[in-house]
């Protein structure tokens, strides 16, 4: 790996330079070794042109026009996205009930929020998906300069990528998909298409399921608009090397031989989860989330039964159904646990 590879080299220089700890004096012990990693540009040292390389490897990895590693989660991405494709006065269409990230991103470009509202599940408590008929009635109605699409939503629903890229197309907007939960998707088949080779700007969070340090993530560019200034507005000039190099080992790590096989494990043992479980009904079209309902309970009663008899506590939960989330460091014996769990409940 790259990082790796630099931090690699033994060198007996003296470093007066930013950070003071000299990446020998730590004052947290746990983090001992982290410190060993933590520097700064110097002659000496380029990390600025091994980020470089690192990103354009993963861009290769993702088939993407530009990969930018992202140390301050997914928010930083979808607020360089709308920034890098968003005049003053442009109209931006966003979903009414997105992540608060979403409509400050349109604040700080001075766009105009025209929102819409995407389709609610009654039988599972959640939205659903984004489509086409949520959004065509406002390019009608008004010019439309982006578009911001959540994908899949926090409970594991997608949208039609495909259909609302062509539909972007047709009317001359840019498409903005915030993708912080799917970025297993490009790894395997088992999971849903990932909007990373389709939408102009994919936003994706290493740390929510990728097993990423928080807040590592990504945004993946397809269009000629300059993403690395837009960044630049909003970054940090002394990111941390740390967590920059972890990204590079995450993304190696997703696609390599054993990640991808991690991934394809995780999604056998939830599959067997949904067979052993039949007093059960399982929602969504992410198979990763697991979205359930137990007959005869509310999907908070089900919540507190598994955190008060069973230790198990849930990432999101509803009137109707609750919401179990897993990621590429779930492991075999933690589903196991769940799947007892849940064949007790009737």
């Amino acid at each position: 790996m790259f990082f790796s590879n630099m931090f690699r080299k033994k060198c007996r220089k003296l470093f007066f330079t930013t950070p003071s700890h000299s990446q020998e004096y730590f004052i947290f012990h746990k983090l001992k070794n982290l410190y060993k990693y933590d520097i700064s540009e110097t002659d000496f040292y380029s990390p600025e042109d091994v980020l470089e390389a690192a990103e354009m490897r993963a861009s290769e990895i993702y088939g993407t026009k530009k990969t930018k590693f992202l140390t301050n989660g997914s928010t930083s991405g979808v607020i360089a996205s709308v920034l890098a494709c968003v005049e003053p006065g442009d109209n931006v269409l966003v979903w009414r009930d997105a992540h608060p990230c979403h409509l400050n991103a349109i604040k700080l470009a001075g766009g105009v929020p025209v929102y819409y509202d995407v389709k609610f599940s009654d039988s599972w408590g959640v939205p659903l998906g984004a489509g086409v008929e949520d959004l065509e009635p406002s390019f009608v109605q008004h010019k439309i300069t982006a578009v911001l699409i959540t994908s899949p939503t926090y409970e594991g629903f997608v949208a039609d990528i495909v259909a609302i890229k062509r539909l972007c197309e047709k009317y001359g907007a840019y498409l903005i998909v915030d993708e912080a939960h799917g970025a297993l998707y490009p790894f395997s088949d088992e999971l849903p298409l990932s909007a990373v080779r389709i939408a102009d700007f994919t936003v994706q969070s290493l740390h929510k399921t990728a097993g990423g340090l928080n807040p590592t993530a990504l945004v993946h560019c397809n269009c000629d608009k300059d993403i690395d200034s837009a960044l630049k507005l909003i970054m940090t000039t002394s990111p941390s090397y740390p967590m920059l190099g972890s990204i590079e080992a995450n993304i190696n790590f997703l696609n390599s031989k054993r990640g991808r096989r991690k991934i394809e494990s995780l999604v056998a043992q939830i599959k067997k989860l949904h067979t052993v479980c039949p007093n059960c009904q399982f929602g969504g079209d992410d198979i990763l989330k697991i979205l359930v309902k137990v007959p005869n309970f509310s999907g908070y009663e089900l919540s507190e039964i598994l955190y008060d008899k069973f230790n198990i506590e849930d990432e999101k939960t509803n009137s109707v159904s609750t919401m179990l989330l897993t990621g590429i460091g779930t492991s075999e014996r933690k589903v196991l646990r769940l799947a007892q769990a849940l064949k007790r409940i009737y």
